[in-house]
């Protein structure tokens, strides 16, 4: 460990969900005509053979958990969700109209906000919708993000009857403080209850998320978590971590200051235990915050290396399409990126009318794909070459001058036509992708959370 390199390349930077990332999206330019047929174009080329992703977007909670940047509405009312449940669906129909045939999902995922603030009956509404206006793939993964403290086993065998057969949870932390700081309150054994419903009922791929780098964590706090986690044995950890960036709008992170926030060493200290005992236990190294046990086919897919990446996270498959339904989801035809607008009101309005609810886009160059290419190769297998022509880019050409310092650090390598991430190197894998970022610059990069 080498603080002298915590220094220096704890900045910060995006996580490369995209590329570009939605801050350098060209807003100005993009055309809802433009977007439409760059869409159709890929839709009509890899339905049949790939598929699409579909992400739905849930936006309301409860309560205020004060470590968020999502996007959310906090309310106890919980009138709110037919009426947004419809907007979807009419969302959804836009879509449909645009296509010549039936989607072929081949992934689907609901995030949130809280998915399980919604009803079971509610879900199960939603969902048959839009699986009877579509086609499953043969291999079609569905999965959703379950809050520990309301995730019933209603909700749980529901969405299982539906073809789900993976859910996340959200840990964070087991310690009694933080969780008081994050105003996140769930003892472990409601985390334990809802873990062994789902792995009756016959979930397959059960996850936990763990987040390091929270206010008045310790390294002790991360270890006890982990060893916690442990005993539930979870086929899926996203081991996260903490994003301060308390400048968003309504986000909640003004609860706490960045004085009880652990400083980049011991929050890289955390990471480096938290992977050793993971890894101790048997997991796997997807990626950057990703862990799985052999089993589960995250694993089987870095192994094969289908790994892919998206705003979703790391997923195991790959779609060229994945539309994004509900207040300020975001979508991908590969190449064009489009972002729905964040207000609920505006959002049901806008498709109450039969207006697509994009509040902003980017069509992507072939530079832009070519560099997006390569970022994804080094998020996903920690290297790229550009010895294809296809693949080559005059910007890649002053790569190993860009490198120079990384490979000095020794955390690449670079040839004229290759760049490999060293096991140095990979905790920083941000900071190499942010190398070749040709939009990338300092100003814009404090939209960002730090790297390490």
């Amino acid at each position: 460990m080498d603080i002298n390199l915590i220094n220096k390349y704890n900045v910060p930077g995006p996580r490369y969900t995209s590329y570009p990332t939605v801050p350098h999206w060209n807003v100005e330019d993009f055309r809802l005509s433009t977007w439409k047929s760059k869409l159709v174009e890929t839709f009509n080329k890899t339905n049949k053979t790939e598929g699409i992703s579909l992400y739905i977007h849930l936006p309301f909670c409860e309560s205020m958990c004060t470590f968020c940047g999502c996007n959310k509405r906090i309310t106890k009312r919980h009138d709110v969700e037919s009426p947004y449940i419809k907007a979807v669906l009419k969302e959804w129909s836009l879509y449909l109209n645009l296509f010549d045939e039936k989607p072929i999902i081949k992934q689907l995922h609901i995030g949130g906000g809280t998915p399980t603030f919604f009803s079971p009956e509610n879900l199960d509404y939603l969902l048959t919708c839009i699986i009877n206006t579509s086609h499953l793939a043969e291999d079609y993964e569905f999965s959703f993000e379950g809050h520990p403290n309301n995730t019933t086993k209603e909700h749980l065998q529901t969405l299982y009857n539906l073809g789900f057969r993976r859910v996340s949870f959200g840990v964070q932390d087991y310690n009694e403080t933080i969780q008081k700081a994050i105003h996140r309150i769930q003892p472990f054994e409601k985390v334990k209850k809802v873990t062994e419903l789902a792995r009756e009922i016959g979930y397959t791929s059960i996850g936990h998320d763990i987040i390091y780098g929270l206010p008045f964590q310790t390294i002790d706090n991360v270890e006890y978590t982990i060893e916690k986690t442990k005993e539930l044995a979870p086929d899926r950890i996203a081991f996260y971590s903490y994003a301060h960036v308390p400048w968003l709008k309504g986000n909640g992170q003004r609860g706490y200051s960045e004085e009880n926030l652990p400083d980049g060493k011991d929050k890289l200290m955390m990471y480096e235990i938290g992977k050793s005992r993971l890894l101790d236990f048997g997991y796997n190294n997807i990626g950057m915050d990703h862990f799985s046990l052999a089993g589960d086919t995250l694993y089987q897919a870095l192994e094969n290396k289908t790994l892919h990446r998206n705003f979703m996270g790391y997923t195991h498959a790959k779609t060229d399409v994945m539309i994004g339904l509900g207040t300020s989801s975001i979508g991908d035809s590969w190449n064009a990126f489009y972002q729905n607008v964040k207000n609920i009101e505006e959002y049901q309005s806008l498709v109450n009318n039969q207006i697509f609810p994009i509040s902003k886009g980017h069509i992507l160059t072939n530079e832009d794909l070519i560099i997006r290419q390569h970022i994804l190769n080094l998020m996903c297998h920690y290297e790229t070459k550009w010895d294809d022509e296809t693949l080559h880019s005059k910007a890649l050409e002053k790569a190993p001058l860009k490198m120079f310092p990384l490979v000095k650090d020794g955390l690449v390598t670079v040839s004229e036509s290759q760049i490999k991430v060293t096991a140095k190197g990979k905790p920083f894998i941000r900071n190499i992708c942010m190398a070749i970022d040709q939009y990338l610059n300092p100003n814009a990069q404090m939209q960002f959370s730090k790297t390490v």
